[in-house]
């Protein structure tokens, strides 16, 4: 019997990478207590690792999952993110929109924008905004990943440091109370000049991240000017991110 579960739960993280204390107790009728004890054996053989709420799946070397897979995760969340991100873009702002899945999900969102200038790493969100006349779309060059169809290294981050951005939408491997994280060491060093040129940063953050810890640090909390989550998100980093004078944004599903 708790075989069998622990590989249940096993099955239940491979698919979905995070998992929240909640949904074990509900699924297999078990306390809070027998949760951590699954949980805390599960990560000692190096299958997960705990987290505020739950727990996430054991990437190696700090992998970041494919794109596909991450496009699918979370898919709600980051609808209702990208919608109150897209709102905040007015007629004539200039504004860059990082990698990410959560911030991609904008684009239906600013089909409507007019004379909006939109600096963009990422090819897949530069091919989609084409489509609409109102958006003049710029590429900053760099080396190119080609999984996820992006642009960065030294070419780009020479590029963005020529221009004064009103805001710079970002998207994040992790935010735990140190700060914020990211996968990809070129397109973090991107992501920092872009926090120190834009007029207003802001970070996207499905709740799946909190607590997550990525390989390469970004920014402290101090250094982001608004984060945008959904209302799952744990209330004790939402009081963290605003005692650091962060304004949170939170999208209703």
């Amino acid at each position: 019997m708790l075989q069998d579960r622990r590989n249940q739960i096993v099955d239940m993280i491979t698919k979905q990478r995070t998992i929240k204390n909640t949904q074990l107790m509900d699924e297999f009728g078990i306390s809070i207590e027998t949760v951590r004890r699954d949980l805390e054996y599960l990560e000692q053989q190096g299958i997960l690792r705990r987290v505020y709420g739950g727990a996430v799946l054991n990437t190696t070397m700090g992998g970041e999952p494919e794109y596909a897979s991450r496009a699918q995760d979370h898919a709600d969340e980051k609808s209702a993110i990208a919608a109150a991100a897209a709102a905040m873009i007015s007629p004539r702002d200039s504004v860059f929109l990082g990698v990410g899945t959560t911030v991609q999900a904008m684009v239906p969102f600013m089909q409507n924008l007019s004379e909006v200038t939109v600096f963009t790493n990422a090819l897949r969100t530069a091919v989609a905004l084409s489509d609409y006349p109102g958006c003049s779309v710029i590429l900053p060059g760099g080396q190119l990943r080609a999984k996820e169809l992006t642009l960065s290294e030294f070419p780009s981050e020479e590029c963005i440091s020529n221009f004064n951005i009103d805001k710079a939408f970002i998207g994040t491997g992790g935010l735990t109370e140190a700060g914020i994280t990211d996968y990809h060491i070129g397109e973090a060093r991107l992501h920092r000049q872009l926090i120190k040129n834009a007029r207003q940063s802001i970070a996207l953050v499905d709740s799946s991240k909190f607590g997550n810890r990525a390989m390469t640090n970004l920014c402290t909390l101090e250094e982001i000017d608004v984060v945008i989550t959904d209302s799952n998100a744990p209330k004790q980093l939402v009081a963290a991110l605003r005692q650091a004078g962060v304004q949170v944004i939170i999208a209703q599903l």
